[in-house]
């Protein structure tokens, strides 16, 4: 997916020299057309300390909005979250012309270009995340890589007032698949009315935590925070000295939806221009020539 909020953007970040947490975002919504809506979180949003994300769309989409377009530098991600309806074409450079299902995920590592689609079949109605996940500068141009995994293949964490879908990594000791590029756990998490949920991190990973329905408490680093719907907050190496837990909280009266990611950043300046993210200005414009020259392969 390639949002046209995205299409503006053209960004250097200041690499995070400090504990910002808690720093809590509510995004940027945005529509287009009307068959996208969606509320767009970027690295700036938390002050750097969503590394090694570089953004994350929550949306809802209806209908085809964006066509094919490019990737460099980075990996595009999908989770589609169970309550989605209908499904999700998928189509890409690599080769690849399948449905993604709901509850499933779709990890394209696009390295050094790849060309992507995705849009609902006739009267879908798709809710899920599109993240860009950076690449460290010595991946930027490696070979494009793809992983599909289906959501009946996801190791799901249940237990009196919760239940986890392990969408791509590992948490309380259950592993599920491992991502094409950067190790990354992503965790789709429902949380009932009073109950509790804590995941335990590695030594120096960034944490991003986003709450899609009902509050989440977040208690971390002695300190807590509280989410409501559409809030998200990052938390930097938590466990930079040795793994630590972060503790989760419903103490709503409804069900409380969120979704978990964490990995170790990569600490690297990069500049973003829509679909590209590059180390310097200089390799976005190898990166559109090369685009623009038909290097990055055809659809199927």
């Amino acid at each position: 997916m390639n949002s046209q909020h995205r299409l503006s953007d053209d960004t250097t970040p200041t690499l995070n020299t400090e504990d910002t947490f808690p720093l809590v975002s509510s995004g940027e919504t945005f529509h287009v057309g009307d068959g996208f809506e969606a509320q767009a979180f970027r690295n700036a949003h938390f002050a750097g300390n969503m590394d090694p994300l570089v953004m994350v769309d929550h949306y809802w989409m209806s209908k085809p909005t964006f066509g094919a377009h490019p990737h460099a530098g980075m990996s595009a991600v999908s989770v589609i979250f169970e309550d989605s309806e209908g499904l999700f074409h998928n189509r890409d450079s690599l080769g690849n012309d399948f449905d993604i299902k709901p509850g499933d995920l779709y990890w394209l590592k696009a390295g050094s270009g790849a060309i992507h689609d995705e849009s609902p079949r006739a009267g879908a109605n798709i809710h899920g995340l599109q993240i860009f996940v950076n690449l460290p500068n010595a991946l930027r141009n490696s070979t494009p890589a793809s992983l599909h995994v289906k959501a009946q293949d996801m190791p799901i964490l249940e237990a009196a007032g919760f239940r986890v879908r392990v969408v791509l990594g590992e948490s309380n000791g259950i592993r599920g698949h491992q991502s094409p590029a950067l190790p990354l756990t992503i965790l789709d998490g429902q949380m009932a009315a009073n109950s509790a949920f804590s995941h335990q991190l590695n030594k120096g990973e960034n944490t991003w935590i986003h709450a899609i329905k009902g509050t989440t408490k977040i208690v971390a680093k002695g300190k807590q925070v509280d989410l409501v719907a559409g809030q998200a907050v990052a938390i930097p190496q938590l466990a930079a000295e040795a793994s630590a837990d972060i503790q989760l909280f419903n103490e709503g009266s409804e069900k409380a939806h969120f979704a978990l990611f964490a990995g170790q950043p990569t600490q690297e300046p990069y500049v973003q221009k829509g679909p590209f993210i590059m180390a310097t200005n200089g390799d976005v414009a190898q990166a559109e020539a090369d685009f623009a020259a038909g290097k990055f392969g055809q659809l199927v």
